[in-house]
């Protein structure tokens, strides 16, 4: 009797994740990959733009793992404190549970799952999913295949999908309000989604009335930030930062500003959750 075997590979959104569900069609089309994505409801809606792209290029569906519980509830559960760098419970609660349910019922048919993860070959293991089950395998293809960050752009541009359209004004991917974003992220989104902006700013001024600890952007909360000195500040701030960057780079066709591809480039790279910004 054959053995039952399941190949997953999860999508943040992002860039690493999707090259490798490009990858994966590509260099392995006799494995047969499920890819899913875990909507928490509050992503951009570029990438549900590009999760729409990206199945065009597979030629397959994206499943849609959606939380049984959305972030209202989860926040009431963790008494209207914010999640942060220090208490990540909303990658855990909206994106590793749903995952765990949905793989728990193939685990317990006795199936063996191989879960495809995109960390590149030029990045240390960064803080991912770890399996808690024998039969539920982590791959990590890039790594074992020597693809680093120029791979991804070439496997990325060779498709004809290209990257996300959030590219344009932010790095990653991940809820409106994650609160890994940088200072001109949240300066952007209150520019290019105003809507989602104040949505955040309601979120963190109940939970600040409420004696949580933490605002969403670091040392401030997002009704200072929003001021018009302060945003003056740190559009100035971020362009000093792109000069001194640009003065040492060679020029980057890809961005239309000629900023850097990441912001992290400019910031410094964030330690970000696997699960939301791969």
């Amino acid at each position: 009797m054959s053995e039952k075997v399941r190949h997953v590979l999860g999508l943040s959104g992002g860039r690493d994740s999707a090259a490798l569900a490009v990858y994966m069609r590509q260099y392995h089309p006799e494995i047969d990959v499920e890819y899913f994505f875990t909507d928490t409801g509050k992503e951009l809606p570029e990438v549900y733009e590009f999760l729409g792209r990206l199945e065009g290029v597979l030629g397959k569906p994206v499943q849609r793992l959606n939380p049984d519980r959305d972030f209202d509830f989860w926040l009431k559960q963790y008494n209207t404190f914010l999640p942060s760098a220090q208490s990540r419970w909303c990658t855990r609660q909206l994106k590793l549970r749903p995952f765990e349910q949905w793989v728990k019922p193939m685990l317990e048919d006795g199936q063996k799952v191989y879960s495809y993860v995109a960390i590149r070959s030029d990045e240390e293991y960064r803080e991912g999913y770890a399996s808690k089950d024998d039969n539920l395998i982590i791959k990590l293809p890039f790594k074992d295949a020597n693809v680093d960050k120029p791979g991804v752009m070439d496997i990325l541009e060779s498709s004809g999908l290209g990257l996300p359209k959030y590219y344009e004004w932010r790095t990653r991917s991940g809820c409106t309000f994650c609160f890994f974003q940088q200072k001109i992220e949240w300066v952007r989104l209150m520019d290019r989604h105003p809507d989602a902006f104040e949505e955040a700013k309601t979120y963190e001024k109940t939970a600040v009335e409420h004696g949580s600890p933490f605002t969403w952007s670091q040392g401030e909360s997002l009704e200072e930030l929003a001021k018009p000195e302060r945003v003056a500040k740190i559009k100035a701030d971020h362009r000093v930062r792109v000069d001194r960057m640009k003065s040492k780079a060679v020029k980057n066709p890809l961005r239309p500003d000629d900023e850097p591809l990441d912001i992290d480039d400019l910031y410094g790279k964030a330690k970000s959750c696997l699960a939301c910004h791969k």
